[in-house]
Protein backbone atom coordinates (compact mmCIF):
# COMPACT_ATOMS: atom_id res chain seq x y z
CA UNK A 1 0.00 0.00 0.00
CA UNK A 2 2.70 2.61 0.76
CA UNK A 3 4.48 1.80 -2.45
CA UNK A 4 1.54 2.29 -4.44
CA UNK A 5 0.76 5.48 -2.63
CA UNK A 6 4.69 6.65 -3.49
CA UNK A 7 3.86 6.12 -7.02
CA UNK A 8 0.71 8.09 -6.90
CA UNK A 9 2.48 11.11 -5.40
CA UNK A 10 5.42 10.59 -7.69
CA UNK A 11 2.98 10.65 -10.95
CA UNK A 12 0.99 13.63 -9.67
CA UNK A 13 4.73 15.41 -9.76
CA UNK A 14 5.02 14.04 -13.83
CA UNK A 15 1.51 15.53 -14.79
CA UNK A 16 0.95 19.27 -15.07
CA UNK A 17 -1.71 20.99 -12.83
CA UNK A 18 -4.01 20.13 -16.30
CA UNK A 19 -4.40 16.90 -15.32
CA UNK A 20 -7.39 15.27 -14.79
CA UNK A 21 -8.26 11.52 -13.50
CA UNK A 22 -11.37 9.73 -14.18
CA UNK A 23 -13.88 10.07 -11.24
CA UNK A 24 -14.02 6.79 -9.44
CA UNK A 25 -10.61 5.79 -10.15
CA UNK A 26 -8.41 8.95 -9.14
CA UNK A 27 -5.53 6.79 -9.47
CA UNK A 28 -5.98 6.89 -13.53
CA UNK A 29 -5.47 9.70 -15.95
CA UNK A 30 -7.69 11.28 -18.40
CA UNK A 31 -6.20 12.51 -21.96
CA UNK A 32 -6.07 15.83 -22.39
CA UNK A 33 -9.36 16.54 -24.89
CA UNK A 34 -11.40 13.58 -23.09
CA UNK A 35 -14.30 14.27 -20.57
CA UNK A 36 -16.10 11.71 -18.39
CA UNK A 37 -20.15 12.35 -18.71
CA UNK A 38 -21.51 13.14 -15.37
CA UNK A 39 -23.61 9.78 -14.13
CA UNK A 40 -22.10 7.62 -16.53
CA UNK A 41 -20.15 5.82 -13.99
CA UNK A 42 -20.74 2.08 -11.87
CA UNK A 43 -18.67 1.86 -9.22
CA UNK A 44 -19.47 -1.11 -6.33
CA UNK A 45 -16.54 -2.00 -4.08
CA UNK A 46 -15.53 -3.27 -0.45
CA UNK A 47 -12.39 -4.22 1.16
CA UNK A 48 -12.30 -7.25 -0.80
CA UNK A 49 -13.35 -6.43 -4.52
CA UNK A 50 -14.38 -3.61 -6.80
CA UNK A 51 -15.93 -2.40 -10.17
CA UNK A 52 -15.79 0.65 -11.49
CA UNK A 53 -16.91 0.91 -15.18
CA UNK A 54 -17.15 4.16 -16.67
CA UNK A 55 -17.58 6.10 -19.94
CA UNK A 56 -14.69 8.97 -21.44
CA UNK A 57 -15.55 10.75 -24.55
CA UNK A 58 -13.80 13.04 -26.74
CA UNK A 59 -14.64 15.09 -30.26
CA UNK A 60 -10.89 15.65 -31.09
CA UNK A 61 -9.06 12.33 -30.10
CA UNK A 62 -8.98 9.11 -31.77
CA UNK A 63 -9.13 5.54 -30.47
CA UNK A 64 -4.96 4.82 -31.14
CA UNK A 65 -4.12 8.66 -29.17
CA UNK A 66 -5.86 6.97 -26.18
CA UNK A 67 -4.32 3.94 -26.44
CA UNK A 68 -1.01 5.24 -26.62
CA UNK A 69 -1.65 7.77 -23.90
CA UNK A 70 -1.87 5.00 -21.49
CA UNK A 71 -0.10 2.54 -22.91
CA UNK A 72 2.62 5.10 -21.93
CA UNK A 73 1.33 6.35 -19.09
CA UNK A 74 -0.48 3.58 -16.57
CA UNK A 75 2.79 1.95 -15.83
CA UNK A 76 4.23 4.92 -13.50
CA UNK A 77 0.69 4.53 -11.78
CA UNK A 78 1.95 0.62 -11.01
CA UNK A 79 -0.38 -0.84 -13.68
CA UNK A 80 1.20 -3.23 -16.27
CA UNK A 81 0.62 -3.78 -19.58
CA UNK A 82 -0.80 -7.20 -20.48
CA UNK A 83 -1.45 -7.11 -23.94
CA UNK A 84 -4.22 -6.31 -26.65
CA UNK A 85 -7.45 -7.97 -27.88
CA UNK A 86 -9.23 -6.22 -30.47
CA UNK A 87 -9.67 -2.99 -29.60
CA UNK A 88 -9.15 -3.33 -25.45
CA UNK A 89 -6.22 -2.75 -23.50
CA UNK A 90 -5.72 -5.07 -20.74
CA UNK A 91 -3.80 -3.82 -18.05
CA UNK A 92 -3.37 -5.94 -14.48
CA UNK A 93 -1.97 -3.96 -10.78
CA UNK A 94 -2.59 -5.82 -7.42
CA UNK A 95 -5.17 -8.09 -7.85
CA UNK A 96 -6.95 -5.68 -10.38
CA UNK A 97 -7.31 -5.81 -14.10
CA UNK A 98 -8.03 -2.88 -16.40
CA UNK A 99 -9.86 -2.73 -19.60
CA UNK A 100 -9.53 0.38 -21.83
CA UNK A 101 -11.74 -0.76 -24.81
CA UNK A 102 -13.07 1.66 -27.58
CA UNK A 103 -16.64 1.70 -27.85
CA UNK A 104 -17.24 4.28 -31.04
CA UNK A 105 -14.94 6.16 -32.93
CA UNK A 106 -17.12 9.69 -34.09
CA UNK A 107 -16.99 10.94 -31.62
CA UNK A 108 -14.94 8.41 -29.74
CA UNK A 109 -16.34 7.51 -27.20
CA UNK A 110 -13.79 4.69 -24.42
CA UNK A 111 -15.09 2.40 -21.71
CA UNK A 112 -12.71 1.86 -18.76
CA UNK A 113 -13.44 -0.96 -16.59
CA UNK A 114 -11.45 -2.26 -13.35
CA UNK A 115 -12.24 -5.14 -11.26
CA UNK A 116 -10.92 -7.46 -8.56
CA UNK A 117 -9.22 -10.21 -10.20
CA UNK A 118 -11.32 -12.93 -7.25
Amino acid sequence: MKQLILIFISCLICFDSKAAFIEGLEDVPMPEGMIQPSNDNISFGNEESRLVDTLLTSDTLSCSQVQQFYIKNLPEFGWYFQGKRKDTLVFEREGEVMDISCESKKPLTIRVTVKSKM
